[in-house]
């Protein structure tokens, strides 16, 4: 695996090195931050190591300096907007790249299915209702963007089951009619197509799961 860009920067390391230009662009428009990115997380794109922010501090930009990038550049910049601290504009950047497959925008959405916000989860279902079907381009980018990163998938599948152990028990006493269940379902799926072996299934076995994962 290629390591991260040395940009100055940390966040054009979110992705792959010939997209730098692109994400220099994006960061030239994006406000300030108090804050630096927080809890940053590593994973393999196309065998290249990027870096991407657990948590984005930064406020939007303006309409217009939005309005002034490229369709590439404003891909990214919802991508790095998917990671900002307020849930309301985590989702509304990821209904702009969901339905995307380019390789860079799959970890930003998984990272987001093992994180918390419901809403959030239905609007990745929505999109992602045909990922199990073989030879889609979404199976196979999200298949091998698993295969490639089997450890943090992991973590994402047992972030999935504590989430709803300590959240949503009381709405979906069964962690199968979770939505963060179907769409493990759907992504295992893709990954054991990929593999050419059943992807391993760390949910609840039963009907239910006590404490958490």
């Amino acid at each position: 695996m290629q390591p991260l860009s040395d940009s100055s920067n940390p966040l054009i390391t979110a992705f792959p090195a010939e997209l730098a230009s692109d994400a220099e662009a994006v960061l030239a428009v994006m406000p300030d931050s108090r804050f630096q990115p927080h809890a940053s997380f590593s994973v393999a794109v196309e065998g290249q190591e990027v870096l991407i922010p657990g948590r984005l501090y930064n406020d939007e930009p303006p309409t217009e300096a939005v309005a002034s990038l490229s369709s590439r550049q404003r891909q990214l910049l919802h991508c790095l907007y998917s990671r900002h601290c307020d849930g309301v504009v985590r989702q509304r950047h990821l209904e702009k790249v969901v339905g995307s497959t380019d390789p860079w925008v799959v970890p930003f959405v998984v990272q987001l299915v093992g994180e918390y916000v419901l809403e959030i989860l239905v609007v990745i279902w929505d999109e992602l209702r045909d990922l199990a079907t073989p030879g889609t381009c979404g199976h196979l980018a999200y298949g091998q963007f698993i295969v490639d990163n089997p450890a943090f998938f992991a973590r994402t599948q047992r972030r999935v089951v504590s989430y709803w152990s300590c959240y949503y028990r009381g709405t979906y006493a069964s962690f199968r009619g979770y939505p963060g269940c179907t769409l493990l379902d759907l992504l295992r799926s893709a990954a054991s197509d990929r593999a050419g072996h059943a992807w391993p299934n760390l949910a609840p076995a039963g009907a239910r799961v006590d404490g958490h994962c």
